[in-house]
């Protein structure tokens, strides 16, 4: 038997508890269930927001557990065996207390690690991750190689294990949530930067860069680590690792890995492309391109690498062009869930910008993005959570000019209102600098709303407006 199905048979009869009934432990369910597990599912939602995945898990005969009190499941199930969901700390008083009765508790990714009968290629950072992660996919698919694409970016793969052979390549984006209990590595690991990011779930900064590094803790000295040289943090991963370290640098020269000279991207002295060949706008694009290369150097040759670079129209809700009006062009930059990510977006951009920003509050500062809003941002438009910390550091921040600046109570009037400022040659940036959760599930429902009330605004003056 391979090792996934060695593990699906030693489930089978088992006390299995599932916290978190999303995207990625749905399958999951659904693979224990036809496992012969005994399957208990816990959510914090109430069965009828749930809906129908709650009736479909009934009728498989999962038990569930939901509303406030949805961990008490856990210790009602009897559990043997408990998976927690991405963003959950593994160190939650129902789960220690599992683990001192002989629980093991674990996550889809870990088991997924465990049974993967492929190499796999894993991307962590603060930014850049999906894009990165997306176009080492598409350059080993150019290359005619067979690849799996998921974990973070949305896509689960443990149910999906059965299709895998050793000839194929696994590509994942791994978060830090992920990553806080990870006790295996990945044969090549990327990082492509570290910045305050997720202080809301973890106790710090220090955690948060502690749970980063198990992409590269468990790597063997023939496993490759891809580190950006220009940040200070990642730099510093270089003296831990045992395996061979590859950098990337916009600004420097690595002596072994990919950085840029002058306007080519090169490796090791062979020119891989321009930079003029990325289709994609941005420096941070270029750096994500480079540690992309980086990771597939001897995997890729440097005309497939090219060829992706020209084609490659980037990933939804990154810099997305949603529609031109009125001589303004309007762009979905939902995934901007942090102020470094905004920050890269807004110098991506000439001429005037109406800036939408504001959401959910990770308890980052937001003083970097203050200055740069100073420098760049003619007009701002701000709600959710986190609009009087924006404001505060946009006020505080000292050098350039202060924008215009307007509060909205929802995205639906923040968009409207930027419609009725916008000019010929603005642009419009939906760059929140947050995470979407104090009004949308997840940064891309947030960035689908804003594209359909984009889409559905009218051309000026054809509504009778006075525009």
């Amino acid at each position: 038997m391979t090792a996934f199905e060695e593990y699906l048979h030693a489930v089978r009869g088992k006390k299995v508890a599932v916290l978190g009934i999303g995207v990625s432990n749905t399958p999951l369910l659904r693979l224990l269930v036809r496992a012969g597990a005994r399957v208990t599912a816990c959510d914090k939602k109430s069965e009828d927001e749930l809906g129908e995945r709650a009736a479909e898990l009934r009728a498989l005969g999962v038990q569930l557990y939901t509303g406030p009190d949805y961990l008490d499941g856990v210790e009602a199930s009897g559990a043997e065996l408990v998976f927690r969901t991405p963003g959950m700390r593994p160190d939650l008083p129902a789960l220690m207390r599992a683990r001192a009765r002989g629980a093991e508790i674990t996550s889809e990714m870990e088991v997924f690690f465990a049974v993967c009968p492929c190499p796999i290629i894993a991307v962590t950072g603060s930014d850049g991750k999906t894009t990165t992660t997306t176009v080492i996919a598409e350059m080993l698919r150019a290359a005619g190689r067979r690849v799996f694409l998921g974990g973070n970016i949305g896509t689960p793969l443990l149910d999906r294990t059965g299709e895998m052979s050793a000839d194929d390549l696994c590509v994942l984006e791994l978060s830090s949530f992920q990553l806080m209990s990870m006790r295996q590595s990945p044969h090549i690991a990327v990082v492509t930067n570290l910045a305050p990011n997720h202080l809301d779930v973890h106790r710090g900064m220090e955690e948060y860069v502690d749970a980063k590094r198990n992409i590269f803790r468990f790597q063997a000295p023939d496993d490759v680590l891809v580190l950006n040289l220009d940040n200070a943090v990642t730099r510093s991963f270089a003296a831990e690792s045992r395996a061979e370290v590859r950098f990337f640098s916009r600004l420097d020269r690595p002596v072994h890995g990919v950085w840029l000279d002058g306007t080519r991207i090169v490796c090791d002295g062979q020119e891989l492309m321009n930079r003029s060949d990325i289709r994609i706008p941005g420096d941070h694009n270029v750096e994500n391109y480079m540690a992309a290369c980086a990771a597939v150097a001897g995997l890729v040759p440097p005309a497939v690498m090219r060829q992706v670079a020209r084609e490659f129209p980037g990933v939804e809700h990154r810099l997305e062009l949603v529609r031109a009006i009125g001589g303004a062009m309007w762009y979905n930059d939902s995934i901007a869930s942090s102020p470094t990510r905004a920050i890269a977006g807004l110098k991506c951009f000439d001429g005037p910008i109406i800036l939408i920003a504001g959401g959910y509050d990770k308890h980052i500062p937001f003083d970097g993005l203050g200055r740069e809003i100073c420098a760049r941002v003619g007009t701002l438009l701000l709600c959710g959570a986190t609009a009087d910390k924006i404001e505060a550091a946009v006020l505080a921040a000292e050098g350039g000019q202060k924008p215009r600046i307007f509060r909205l109570d929802s995205l639906e009037e923040t968009v409207h209102k930027a419609w009725e400022l916008a000019q010929p040659g603005d642009t419009v940036l939906f760059s929140p600098a947050c995470a979407s959760f104090d009004q949308f599930p997840n940064f891309m429902k947030r960035g689908e709303r804003f594209k359909d009330l984009v889409r559905a605004l009218p051309e000026p003056g054809r509504d009778g407006s006075l525009r």
